[in-house]
Parts: structure tokens; C-alpha cells; sequence
């Protein structure tokens, strides 16, 4: 099997080839910390988390940088909103995204660099760029010369007479031409600024993000991802002011995910109808939240309404009560033959096999789902039979393992105590059963529903999981 990534700046389908043989650098850019992260923020979180798990179990050691754009417009006026300081904001908006990170069953990056620690570097390469003709100063601030990059607007496929048009309603006297964009603002009164050859002032968007790539992946990234709509223009002026310094390309793979639309209409600051994660975290459970966002491949546009979270959580509702039921099953399983069957292995080698494929094919989520869906069914198979071996049991439990630890959409049965109250709860309704008393035994049932505990009455005895 061989992995496939469509690539959008060729917008075709490309066999993947790191520039270092089993080791891939990866960078996604990441949130602007002003604010709580929204449900479009969590669908590249949770994709790209993905990405991550699946190269890994295929033997890459990823090295994923997600950066923090800690100073910015949005930063400054929050922190004047509430009269605290830019660096205040940051800290806790930062916090607030780890804790949604884990909310949301993702895996911290391994670096997650912010544009108030590499100010030297993005400093150095702006320089670079003055020195080598490809940006100019003006009025306090820097622009990068868009006309010395012919290839500018590659990624998104636009050319410049496109952008010139697009543009010219604001005309800024500043610039050399109306398509040029800010590497460095000049400091206005009262916001925060560092030194430089230009006078004080701060960054503006895209050199934060080809800065500190360069410094923590080097010049040519193996993939570089983020939303469909930062291709233009975040990742193109990337592209330019890289490439203009270092000659080579700034990312060999371009991946971006599709919109998030609420209830079919475009997500926006105008609507209203914006998300938390934060507040989804309060409403959903992890793994559905996951699946609902793998559920539908990542360049096509994700759908947010109630009855797909529903069918979400049903969904996973299914695969943990196949998972929890087969642990169940394990212990009272017959031991038999070491040997799996051959009718089960003959199956299981399939639904691996089909998983991986998939996946390998853009990594198609959607499809991988239905590989695990395959093993449900799988699973009930075998738990319908009178007897059910141990390395049967096992070797289901092994091939599920494998195919969660990259999705992560069902969770483990739980291996946490009951506290005491319902400990006594759940013996009183087993003496109710002994003794016939059915009304007893329901009301207790209904009562640990409502704590969250579902109990389930099987040929092998009781079990419970949590909901």
C-alpha cells in the first residue's frame, strides 16, 4: 500500500515521498489566540490530528508544529476591551485551547511556537527579504514586492492582474503596488512593539508563519496544512516570501480542509452562528464530536446540525457497546485453541487491510469508518455464538485497537470505580432479580440511567458502562 495525498497545488492525487526517509515535517497553522477556537477551528484540529496518528502507526516519526499567533489586531483590541494587556489575553485564550485540545480526544503538537518567542528570527528574515530586493520600507512599515515572485498566486490560481482588480478599492500610497502586502507594521500609540531596523513595530500575518517554519522544519516542509480558507491570502504570500529567500520550496504537500457550515449556512461573524468548542465540549462526548467531524471526507464542506450529532453519537454509542461487549465476553470466553479461527482471521485480515487502504487514499476517513463498522458486525457475529474463544475475542480487541489509535472515535470500556451509592445500587437490583421483584429492579435501572450508568443483562451476567 502506498499513501496518496492530494495535493492542492497540483490538485491532484501524489504518492508520498518525505524529504527524509521516515521522518515527516509537518505545519499547520494555528489559532490566532484572542478568542475561544469555534467549531471550523476544530475540524482541521481533529483532521490534521489524524494525519498525525496515521503516519505515525505507518512508522514516520512526525515532527507537527502548530503555531500561536500571540500578537495581532484582533490581540490588541480584546486586550483593550478588557483592560488588560496583549500578553494577558494570550495566556488565556492558550489555556483555554489545551483544554479544548484534550475536550476534543487531540494530542498536543510537538511544538507549538509563538510569534512573541521567534521575534528575532521573523525580524532577520524580513531583513533578508530588504536586502535581497524582494521587500521594500515605507511610511514605518515593510512590504513585501509581490512583482518579484512571477510565480505569485500558484497556489490559489490567481494571477496578479486578478488580484490588482480585486484590490484596488483601497488604494495605500505606501506601497509600490496595490498587491504588495505588510511584513512589518510601524508601532501606533499605546500598542505593543519590539525594535527594529525600521523602527518599532510588530509583524504583520504571514511572516510569522514562513519565520518560524524555516527555523523549526527548515527551508522545504514535507506537508503544510491549515483551512481551505487560508489559501489565499496567508499561504500564498507564505509561499512568495519563502521561496523568494531560500530558493526552494516551501512545501512539497499543500493540504487544506473544507468549510463548516451551521444547519447548511455558511459559518460567519454576520450570522451569528458561531460555535465554541467550549461549548460543544458541554454538550457532546469526545468521540462523537470526532467522528462526527470524520465522518465526511476533509476537502468537501462539514454540515454541523443537531441530527448529525445524533447520528454521531449513536454511531459511536454502537461501536463501544461491540467493544465493551467482547471485554465482557473475555471473561467468561473458553480457552480453546491459541489459534484464531481461520473464518475470523480471514476476516479481520480484510477489515485491516480495507482500513488501511483507505486511508491510504487521502486519508478517507469516511471510508475507514465503514471498515470499522465492518468489525461491529464482525463482533456480533462472533458474540451471538454459544461459545466464544479467547484468542477470537483477542484478536478482535487487537485489530479494533489498531484502527482507534488513529481515528479515536470510540472509547475504551471504562475501568474507573463505581462510587459507593451506586455500588449499592447494583447489588440491591441483582437480590431484586433473585427475589422476581421486576418493578424494584427497573426502578433501580431507570435511577442509574439517570447517574449516567447503563446496565446491560447478558448470558455471561450483568455489565455497565458509562453513557
Amino acid at each position: 500500500m502506498t499513501l496518496q495525498i492530494y495535493n492542492t497545488m497540483t490538485r491532484e492525487k501524489e504518492k508520498f515521498v518525505p524529504v527524509e526517509p521516515e521522518k515527516v515535517n509537518m505545519y499547520v497553522c494555528g489559532p490566532t489566540v484572542y478568542d475561544y477556537i469555534h467549531i471550523g477551528n476544530a475540524r482541521p484540529v481533529i483532521f490534521f490530528d489524524v494525519v498525525r496518528a496515521y503516519l505515525e502507526d505507518r512508522g514516520y516519526a512526525v515532527n507537527y508544529v502548530v503555531n500561536f499567533t500571540d500578537v495581532d489586531d484582533k490581540l490588541i483590541r480584546k486586550a483593550e476591551a478588557l483592560n488588560t494587556t496583549v500578553p494577558e489575553v494570550a495566556e488565556k485564550f492558550i489555556a483555554a485551547y489545551y483544554e479544548d485540545l484534550e475536550g476534543l480526544g487531540v494530542e498536543k503538537a510537538t511544538l507549538n511556537p509563538r510569534v512573541t518567542e521567534n521575534m528575532d528570527d521573523i525580524i532577520t528574515f524580513i531583513g533578508e527579504l530588504v536586502d535581497t530586493g524582494h521587500a521594500y520600507p515605507s511610511g514605518g512599515d515593510v512590504y513585501f514586492r509581490t512583482s518579484s515572485f512571477e510565480e505569485y498566486g500558484k497556489l490559489s490560481r490567481q494571477n496578479l492582474e486578478q488580484l490588482q482588480f480585486g484590490i484596488r478599492i483601497e488604494v495605500d500610497a505606501r506601497k509600490e503596488n496595490q498587491e504588495d502586502f505588510v511584513l512589518w507594521k510601524g508601532v501606533k500609540p499605546g500598542e505593543i512593539s519590539w525594535e527594529s531596523p525600521w523602527g518599532e513595530g510588530r509583524p504583520g500575518w504571514h511572516i510569522e508563519c514562513s519565520a518560524m517554519a524555516r527555523r523549526y522544519l527548515g527551508d522545504t516542509l514535507d506537508i503544510h496544512g491549515g483551512g481551505q480558507d487560508l489559501q489565499f491570502p496567508h499561504h500564498e504570500c507564505e509561499i512568495a516570501q519563502s521561496e523568494c529567500l531560500t530558493g526552494h520550496p516551501l512545501s512539497n504537500y499543500w493540504m487544506h480542509n473544507g468549510y463548516v457550515n451551521i444547519d447548511n449556512e455558511k459559518m460567519s461573524k454576520s450570522l451569528g452562528n458561531g460555535i465554541t468548542v467550549q461549548d460543544l465540549r458541554s454538550r457532546y462526548k469526545k468521540e462523537a464530536l470526532r467522528y462526527f467531524v470524520l465522518s465526511t471526507h476533509y476537502r468537501n464542506p462539514l454540515n454541523f446540525s443537531q441530527d448529525n450529532m445524533d447520528q454521531a453519537l449513536n454511531s459511536v454509542e454502537r461501536i463501544e457497546n461491540a467493544v465493551g461487549a467482547i471485554h465482557h465476553r473475555l471473561g467468561a470466553a473458553t480457552a480453546g485453541s491459541q489459534t484464531v479461527t481461520d473464518a475470523l482471521r480471514t476476516k479481520l485480515d480484510a477489515v485491516l487491510n480495507d482500513f488501511y487502504a483507505k486511508m491510504d487514499d487521502d486519508f478517507n476517513t469516511p471510508d475507514a469508518v465503514t471498515s470499522m463498522f465492518e468489525w461491529v458486525n464482525e463482533a456480533n457475529r462472533v458474540l451471538r455464538e454459544d461459545i466464544a474463544y479467547q484468542a477470537d475475542l483477542e484478536a478482535l480487541l487487537e485489530v479494533f485497537a489498531k484502527m482507534n489509535s488513529v481515528l479515536r472515535i470510540a472509547a475504551e470500556p471504562g475501568t474507573e470505580l463505581l462510587d459507593e451509592e451506586v455500588e449499592q445500587l447494583i447489588a440491591e437490583r441483582t437480590e431484586a432479580r433473585k427475589a422476581k421483584n421486576w418493578t424494584r429492579s427497573d426502578e433501580i435501572r431507570d435511577l442509574l440511567a439517570e447517574r449516567g450508568i447503563a446496565l446491560e443483562d447478558t448470558p455471561q451476567g450483568m455489565r455497565w458502562r458509562r453513557k
